[in-house]
């Protein structure tokens, strides 16, 4: 049997625009504890994407992750000597994550333009309904979808 489940940390909202998933970004986003860095990518892919669209960067970035998010995804369970991949419900929350997560990934894989604008162009992408994010989803999507059959394994 597994020990206790670790109790759920709140994440702090961001100085700027009072939110928690601007401030949950901004934890993804830091490295080495740079959290005042990461706040500086951020601010500044906001002011990016509020040149560019014209619209609230705080509605760009949940639209996007909502566009972005999966819904279902694959588990590994070993029954019999055999594994299989078991399609699950993500959770919203881990939805998000998820998608910050694949946002961040994508965005670091290009080269050449400062972190800001690379961070910029996923989020766009991402609330276009496009990008290297989506695909990611979509594959994700497929994956549980030809996976079906094992459903029956869930937990």
């Amino acid at each position: 049997m597994r020990r206790r489940r670790a109790p759920k940390r709140k994440t702090e909202p961001d100085p700027k625009h009072n939110s928690t998933i601007v401030g949950h970004f901004t934890n993804i986003i830091m490295r080495d504890g740079k959290k005042s860095i990461s706040q500086k990518i951020i601010y500044g892919c906001f002011d990016m994407i509020s040149q560019d669209l014209g619209e609230d960067p705080l509605n760009v970035l949940s639209t996007a992750l909502d566009n972005a998010r999966p819904r279902m995804s694959v588990k590994p369970r070993r029954i019999g000597g055999a594994t299989y991949q078991v399609p699950l419900e993500v959770p919203k929350e881990k939805g998000i994550s998820t998608a910050i997560r694949w946002i961040k990934d994508s965005a670091l894989k290009k080269k050449g333009k400062p972190m800001k604008v690379k961070l910029a162009e996923e989020i766009i992408a991402a609330y276009k309904n496009e990008g290297a994010v989506i695909k990611k989803k979509s594959d994700t999507h497929k994956m549980a979808e030809s996976n079906r059959a094992f459903a029956h394994f869930r937990y």
